[in-house]
């Protein structure tokens, strides 16, 4: 484990090397929510009612606490470089050395989330104090524990789905089609634009057999107490078992494509 850690140090340094690009990013993709809160701010319109069961309070938290999951588990350039890893021929050092690729990048993707949050927290922190009478606390200690394990999770499977998704180019020339497919997909299903609560049951219920709503829409619900008692160890068993799922997938694909990959040139 020691190579493992040293690893992981080089990429905190290597991340820190750009932590201003991460604060203005952080910054500047803070304008989107708050077009979001104003735009729900107006269909509320001042009445103390409900949509989908949520106040206008409770909608604020939800897309408050979305940005902060967002911030802690999103893959920023992972699935990128992994590509590129493998485009270039820069994958062929790896196989030479006693050095596992997955969990090589997975200790990068770990220091890369440590020094984006750390960055993030100021512009996140200081959106969510000028909020704060709209932030809701944790409906509770269970829901508190919940929250940090989903979200744990929900880290693991973003970065083990891109992963996945980025060892498709040891078949295809360019992967960014894959990638920007799979990121509206988790956009639209994983509770970034809405609450998935709101649509109609059914719909909800398809997209609940997806690994989308787990990335995001999942810890959310879990913190604001919409996932309790057996709800809550269901979504956690459904989460283990996706993230399971993708790990064993990323396995697959690896061997196989490991049998298709060839460099040459010095």
């Amino acid at each position: 484990m020691r190579k493992y850690w040293h690893v992981v140090k080089i990429g905190f340094e290597n991340t820190l090397v750009y932590r201003v690009n991460f604060l203005f990013r952080a910054g500047f993709g803070l304008i989107p929510l708050l077009a979001t809160i104003y735009l729900w701010q107006t269909i509320y319109g001042g009445q103390k009612g409900a949509i989908g069961g949520y106040s206008l309070g409770g909608m604020i938290s939800y897309y408050l606490l979305v940005a902060i999951v967002d911030t802690l588990t999103a893959v920023s350039e992972d699935d990128w470089q992994i590509a590129a890893d493998i485009k270039d021929g820069n994958i062929s050092q790896f196989l030479l050395k006693p050095l596992d690729y997955m969990t090589y990048r997975l200790c990068l993707f770990f220091s890369g989330k440590v020094i984006f949050a750390a960055v993030s927290l100021v512009p996140v922190g200081v959106f969510v104090f000028c909020l704060r009478h709209y932030m809701a606390a944790p409906a509770g200690g269970m829901a508190l524990a919940g929250f940090v394990l989903s979200t744990l999770l929900a880290g693991l499977l973003q970065f083990f789905m891109s992963y996945t998704m980025a060892l498709l180019a040891f078949w295809l020339l360019e992967v960014s089609t894959v990638i920007f497919i799979a990121f509206a997909f988790e956009y639209l299903a994983g509770g970034h634009v809405f609450p998935l609560n709101i649509l109609p049951p059914a719909l909800e219920q398809v997209l609940n057999c997806t690994p989308f709503p787990y990335l995001l829409f999942f810890p959310v619900s879990v913190y604001l107490g919409q996932a309790q008692g057996a709800a809550l160890w269901r979504g956690l068993a459904a989460q283990a078992a996706w993230l399971a799922f993708f790990y064993l997938l990323a396995r697959m694909v690896w061997r196989r494509g490991i049998r298709k990959y060839s460099a040459v040139g010095g």
